[in-house]
């Protein structure tokens, strides 16, 4: 089902055009100008293009039996090194504007400056406007993108005995698994960095080598040191001992290694809670540590010392990350416009399926912790250190966290996949994790659920009545 076009969408479409904001005609091709748009944006401050709006506003829309193709060129065409240099990873999507379909592209600030058609677009508010020929705002450019993004920064004397090649390996192999036939499965491993900007030449001094991205991602423990000597992301736990701590890991290693550690240690002392959406039983409690762990990682400021901090107590899970704010405050998530601060190490961590697009972190973040709570809502404060607090339980609330039906829901879900059926004590170790109530509670209402099952003949007890084992009929 198409979505209707989000409240903060639909406020650019009403306040025009600007330096951020671009409207193209298109009811059944992508427009000839398309890239020239996206590679001034990438090149300037990033922004948002909506494909089927007129320049005065007015929404015409793309033609709906189109949509679908143009989506799929659209998609190439950012992979395609000859349309735009160096190939970038955008969403396009669909929505629905008053019964029309409208295509919507959000396009990021990039680290590098990227080429359409061989040629070099900046932006202003007139527009899209070829520098390839002025050398002095071409400089400029560079000078800008190397003074805002330290990821750029290159090593030149950093070899390949620098990195973990059998990273680079794993890390093939995830992009091939996420997509058949993905470039990189017939790369060498030099082509590999290359392409995903990792291995690059700065058009200024001459200087060529890994870049920092590079070297976050890949290299040597001993590397890493070398380079960042402050870097370290720290996760604790602080249940019991608050004034010191129960568990920690002092992690200062490689990101990839980084987000597994980071994940194995909110798994380790974070309960297990599922939920079925879209009659598939999903880990609620993973799919936070994941983006939880990702936007830690990838949105950190290298070039402060802070050190990135992942903490566990009773209530919540904080994380702390140095940053270079847009904006002071807290976010408003129906008002919030992402935007990478390494759009490299970014663009890697999505090619390799551990994020999805751009800002989709912080909204599903959002969207679960409010199923593992039971209602209760995160909070993320942009200013110099970024500040994520997810709460794990919800004390001024006694909301359930599955209802009645959801909870028979998952129960015969949970015994039907089982073709031996499932022990009382096994219903009881799945299910308890989810319920928000005392044993007692839990342990009547999991009873009635049961005899309502049984009941409505869906389970059968193919045990005794002291060692019952449910199965699905």
């Amino acid at each position: 089902m198409i979505e209707n076009l989000p409240k903060n969408l639909t406020e650019f479409i009403k306040n025009g055009e600007s330096t951020i904001v671009e409207f193209k005609e298109a009811k059944k091709n992508l427009p000839n100008s398309l890239f020239e748009s996206v590679c001034s944006m990438l090149n300037r401050n990033g922004g948002h293009i909506f494909l089927g709006v007129k320049d005065d506003s007015e929404v015409i829309g793309v033609y709906k039996d189109y949509t679908k193709t143009m989506k799929k060129e659209f998609v190439n065409l950012c992979n395609n090194p000859e349309k735009i240099f160096p190939t970038v990873h955008l969403e396009i999507q669909e929505y629905l504007y008053e019964e029309k379909h409208i295509l919507y592209i959000y396009v990021y600030e990039s680290s590098d400056v990227h080429k359409t058609a061989n040629k070099i677009y900046d932006r202003n508010e007139d527009g899209d406007f070829d520098i390839t020929n002025n050398t002095t705002l071409i400089s400029n450019l560079y000078i800008r993108k190397r003074s805002t993004y330290i990821e750029n920064k290159i090593y030149p004397f950093a070899t390949m005995d620098d990195l973990r090649v059998d990273l680079i390996e794993e890390a093939r192999k995830m992009a091939t698994n996420r997509t058949s036939n993905h470039p990189w499965s017939k790369m060498s491993n030099e082509e590999m960095l290359r392409s995903a900007g990792l291995y690059e030449r700065n058009l200024e001094t001459g200087k060529e080598g890994f870049n920092l991205a590079c070297l976050l991602l890949f290299g040597k423990d001993d590397v890493i040191a070398s380079v960042l000597s402050y870097y370290k992301t720290d996760a604790i736990l602080k249940v019991k001992d608050t004034e010191r701590y129960d568990d920690r890991d002092d992690i200062r290693t490689n990101l990839l290694d980084s987000y597994e550690r980071l994940t194995n240690f909110i798994k380790k002392h974070l309960n297990d809670k599922f939920y079925i959406e879209d009659n598939q039983r999903i880990n609620v409690r993973d799919i936070i540590a994941r983006e939880l762990c990702t936007n830690l990682l990838i949105h950190r400021e290298y070039s402060n010392p802070y050190p990135a901090k992942l903490v566990i107590t009773k209530e919540s899970i904080i994380t702390e990350n140095a940053n270079k704010p847009r904006t002071i405050g807290f976010i408003d998530l129906n008002n919030y416009s992402p935007y990478p601060k390494n759009p490299k190490i970014a663009g890697f961590f999505k090619e390799i399926g551990l994020v999805d697009e751009l800002g989709s972190g912080i909204k599903k973040i959002a969207k679960y912790t409010k199923i593992y709570s039971g209602g209760k809502e995160p909070s993320f404060k942009d200013d110099e250190i970024f500040i994520a607090n997810i709460p794990l339980t919800n004390k001024n609330d006694n909301v359930e966290f599955v209802s009645n039906n959801k909870l028979k829901e998952l129960i015969y879900t949970f015994i039907k996949e089982s073709s031996n059926g499932r022990t009382r004590q096994e219903i009881n170790n799945y299910i308890y994790p989810q319920m928000n109530e005392d044993l007692e509670t839990k342990n009547n209402r999991v009873r009635t659920s049961l005899t309502y099952l049984r009941k409505k003949d869906l389970i059968e007890n193919k045990g005794s009545d002291t060692k019952s084992v449910w199965s699905a009929k």
